[in-house]
């Protein structure tokens, strides 16, 4: 679906009254050579790819935050800085054990104890109950007639489909919210049961690799902030051991488990057994940061208007480091270029009425950890926010995009979800200023990538800020690959979005009113 492009002339009028001087003086500024020149370093060897929590995001925060100060952006007095940090934590294994009637397994051949996902406690039972995918949903539960008091649980990941190949709890052939999140959920139900651990087995694999070794021993940061407290102290035992613990016959039920099979009461085993999980860990903490620069407005300073785009990507691994070129520094350059465009405004007198908050988050290929850590600290009200307007990717071409208008579109995100404004003004300012092709495609509710919920905007939408996000699409390609470099993007295109972008920005900071809150907040996700 395209955007719509016969509007009344009222509203023409509308923007044009809105508009306190010609914003196209100011657009002019965002041209290809800057966004080429800062690119060129935030998606530079010297970054090393940007993950969050590394000395390469630090860079890139510290590089973004000197533009700002350069620029004369100013930063939000309750930070008392142009960083907000928000804590991760770092997970070390220091022992675990699992003994089963004495006798001792071998870690990383046996068992492994994911250290971010299990804490310091020891774990003793006399019996294991084996309960099928350790589901409890009221269109499937393994929970019929099972005690798990003072017990181990024992289940599998997963869950069942039906004789069509469809998942039984979602209907679909999509997965539900107990294969993701999934092990959390299977061990808080555990955990509300009365087990005192669980052993989880994966039936897609037959051991352990080096690297899965290592990572259970220590994990990558993680955010503070995900619900990731510990219910239940648990086991991931290799198959292999579990025929061994119980008889050859248990490859049966692991075999069914891989082909999604469901179980029955029948299938419960109550397996008399003395078991002892002990685990001792130690934990760091790490700081990441959003950066923020902020335009004071006028007579509506009070009202808010963001600019985002994530600053951080995959980093270097095995010696190859992840550019992250189109994601996202595109839009992280984008967001610099069109705050030092609003401060040229504001420094010539044709300053924002609506002050302007420029964010580049960490944390977004993570899990979108910063605009989460955000939305739940925000230093500016969110009801007084008018709009986020989020960029994450639009410096190439969809690979997959086979139309005539290859070199002239946008992918729009969230325009027909929270206010009816957002497509009004976006469509306006783009049919006056830029001529782009504006594609909803996204915004089908069966779009089965669910864009919508994969970017920072997400965590402003569900707080019931209205959102736009500009995307490219570049799903193939060099998505989360070294070769995302700068070499690949496509600056005229490149320069023209970011200037869209800037135009909406522009009229939704000086309208007479915040945009209309009159549609529901989506209350789906991503799985």
């Amino acid at each position: 679906m395209k955007g719509l492009f016969l509007l009344p002339l009222c509203f023409y009028a509308t923007i044009s009254l809105a508009q306190k001087s010609n914003p196209e003086k100011f657009a002019k500024t965002i041209t290809v050579q800057d966004l080429h020149r800062h690119l060129a370093i935030i998606a530079g060897e010297e970054m090393e790819g940007r993950e969050t929590g590394t000395p390469g995001q630090q860079k890139a925060a510290a590089y973004i935050r000197n533009f700002f100060e350069k620029t004369g952006l100013s930063f939000p007095a309750a930070l008392k800085g142009y960083e907000q940090f928000y804590p991760l934590l770092s997970d070390s294994l220091l022992t675990a054990t699992l003994k089963v009637n004495n006798a001792e397994a071998v870690y990383g051949k046996d068992f492994i104890t994911p250290v971010s996902r299990n804490s310091t406690a020891v774990f003793n039972a006399s019996e294991i109950v084996f309960m099928g995918y350790g589901i409890d949903d009221e269109k499937y539960s393994d929970y019929n007639g099972v005690d798990l008091k003072g017990k181990v649980a024992l289940f599998l990941l997963g869950e069942p489909k039906d004789a069509d190949g469809n998942y039984v709890i979602s209907g679909t052939k999509r997965i539900s919210a107990w294969t993701f999140p999934g092990l959390s959920k299977k061990l808080a139900i555990a955990a509300s049961k009365g087990a005192v651990g669980a052993w989880v087995i994966s039936p897609m694999g037959k051991g352990f690799s080096e690297r899965t070794i290592a990572r259970s021993k220590k994990e990558n940061p993680y955010y503070a902030g995900n619900n990731r407290a510990v219910a239940l102290n648990f086991a991931e035992i290799s198959p292999d051991f579990a025929a061994q613990l119980f008889s050859p016959s248990f490859n049966e039920i692991i075999a069914r488990g891989k082909r999604g099979e469901p179980f029955s009461i029948n299938d419960r085993l109550t397996i008399p057994a003395n078991s002892e999980l002990s685990i001792t860990k130690k934990q760091d903490t790490i700081w990441a940061s959003n950066v923020l620069g902020v335009i004071e407005g006028t007579d509506k300073k009070d009202e808010y208007v963001f600019v985002t785009a994530h600053y951080d990507h995959l980093g270097k691994h095995d010696g190859k480091i992840y550019y992250g070129a189109d994601d996202d520094g595109s839009g992280t350059v984008a967001v610099m270029e069109m705050a030092e465009a609003f401060a040229k405004a504001k420094a010539a007198g044709k300053g924002p009425r609506r002050t302007m908050v420029f964010m580049t988050v960490s944390g977004e290929e993570k899990g979108l950890w910063g605009s989460e850590y955000y939305s739940e600290n925000p230093v500016f009200p969110l009801d007084k926010t008018s709009v986020d307007l989020n960029i994450d990717m639009i410096g190439r071409v969809d690979t997959e995009r086979k139309l005539a208008d290859t070199l002239n579109y946008v992918y729009v995100v969230g325009h027909d979800k929270i206010s009816s404004d957002l497509p009004l003004i976006n469509e306006a300012v783009n049919q006056k200023y830029t001529g782009l092709t504006l594609d909803y495609k996204f915004d089908d509710p069966n779009d089965p990538e669910r864009i919508y919920f994969r970017s920072d905007h997400y965590n402003f939408a569900r707080k019931g800020v209205p959102v736009l996000f500009f995307y490219d699409g570049m799903l193939k390609a060099d998505y989360h690959k070294p070769t995302d470099t700068i070499e690949k993007i496509t600056w005229a295109l490149y320069e023209k979005r970011a200037k869209m972008i800037f135009y909406t920005a522009w009229e939704m900071a000086n309208r007479e009113d915040m945009l209309k809150r009159d549609k529901p907040i989506p209350t789906s996700t991503r799985f």
